[in-house]
């Protein structure tokens, strides 16, 4: 009885998620095909419009997955969150931020404490002297606390342009760029925004398309809809918000 009352749970959720889904796309256009799979004009600035519209009513007040209380927590999170998932970042990070809760604690700590505290993030070694080489840096040359422009922060070991645009976005709310993780990229793909490869390059091409104002929710919406609805292998298209505006080639429904 009980295991038919969770299916039949599940099967409500789903069937809510779908119909709030289908309710968020009705109000939208429908992006017309120039064949299988191509958007006539898929950088039209209507169409941009349109999807951040439906995005931005499909995740309303979204914010970064990564747990944190601080610039320094996020960082750190952020560096450990490579091939890794933000869930398991946020199993680990209570007790890293217990044993060293400062950059200061962190530069101290020796490498074999850093790595048994993240071991389960992966690479941890190259994870452990990432981490320790940005708190020395934090520590000695801006005096504890995280710098605020993408220049200086890229000066931390562990720290490229995503790690810069998510703690200058989330936490300074400073927008430099686009958060260009493994989601942003692989559903600007197939909502045909860029048809670049690369993280620094799909983040130029979003950067010309997209308001300003608009580049650091964009990634948190984007990130949400590629976990929850537009996954890699099978997309649940069904429930998608965006589907009336999207032509891609692996769709598994549609209703144009």
């Amino acid at each position: 009885m009980a295991k038919t009352t969770v299916v039949q749970t599940i099967a409500k959720t789903k069937a809510a998620i779908g119909a709030k889904a289908r309710a968020i796309a009705k109000s939208e256009p429908v992006s017309a095909k120039k064949r299988a799979g191509k958007t006539q004009n898929p950088l039209a600035p209507e169409r941009i419009a349109a999807i951040l519209d439906a995005l931005r009513n499909t995740y309303p007040g979204v914010v970064c997955a990564l747990n944190h209380k601080s610039a320094w927590e996020l960082t750190v999170a952020t560096i450990l969150s490579a091939q890794c998932t933000d869930v398991r970042v946020n199993l680990v990070t209570p007790a890293l931020f217990k044993a060293f809760p400062t950059p200061k604690a962190m530069a101290a700590a020796s490498l074999p404490e850093l790595e048994e505290l993240i071991r389960t993030t992966g690479f941890f070694r190259n994870k452990a002297r990432s981490i320790q080489g940005a708190a020395r840096v934090v520590t000695e040359e801006f005096g504890g606390k995280v710098p605020q422009t993408m220049e200086e922060i890229l000066t931390l070991p562990g720290v490229a342009r995503k790690t810069g645009n998510v703690v200058l976005g989330s936490w300074f709310n400073i927008a430099v760029g686009v958060v260009v993780d493994t989601h942003v990229m692989r559903l600007s793909g197939r909502l045909e925004l860029t048809r670049e490869t690369s993280p620094e390059k799909v983040e130029r091409d979003l950067m010309k398309i997209l308001p300003q104002d608009r580049w650091i929710a964009f990634s948190h919406e984007l990130i949400h809809h590629g976990r929850q609805v537009c996954v890699a292998r099978k997309p649940r298209c069904v429930d998608c918000t965006l589907e009336k505006l999207c032509n891609s080639g692996d769709k598994t429904w549609s209703s144009h």
